[in-house]
């Protein structure tokens, strides 16, 4: 997973903000800094054909909300970094000893969630879905074979 620059984190920041999905003016509007409206709308674009967000038809206009949570994005940067690793086991052990007890507890509760969950299930292992659900990491846009990452989105699920 690639990594967000720091405009297009300021601007996946207001997107996560919201639950509707927004206009380029609406989003530029929730920007701390002032930046012509082509550069918002281009870097919009830019994060919808990454997979970052989702755009719709809203007459003229594109109306854009992320492609996942914030936590979502961030569990993935830490994915992205542990298979970077020689080591696993040993990156794993090493987070571990640097969280605080709070967030050990955490961490505590989502793997006891996980193995009821997999006892209840009777399956072991990863579930297959991803941190994005069914949404594709790769690079999709209309003009793709698929025809729009909705498209291969339907054909992987």
């Amino acid at each position: 997973m690639n990594r967000l620059g720091d405009l297009e984190r300021a601007i996946m920041e207001v997107l996560w903000q919201t639950d509707s999905a927004l206009t380029v003016r609406q989003v530029s509007n929730g920007l701390a800094q002032s930046l012509a409206h082509t550069t918002v709308m281009t870097v919009l674009d830019r994060l919808a054909k990454k997979g970052f967000a989702r755009r719709e038809r809203d007459g003229r206009a594109w109306r854009y909300r992320p492609a996942a949570t914030r936590e979502a994005y961030v569990a993935e940067l830490m994915l992205t970094a542990l298979a970077q690793t020689g080591d696993r086991d040993a990156a794993l052990a090493r987070f571990a000893q640097s969280v605080s007890g709070a967030e050990a507890g955490v961490l505590r509760d989502a793997l006891a969630g996980l193995e009821r969950e997999h006892q209840e299930n009777g399956t072991e292992g990863d579930s297959g879905v991803g941190l994005w659900g069914h949404w594709p990491t790769r690079y999709c846009s209309p003009r793709s074979p698929w025809e729009a990452c909705n498209a291969h989105a339907r054909w992987r699920a």
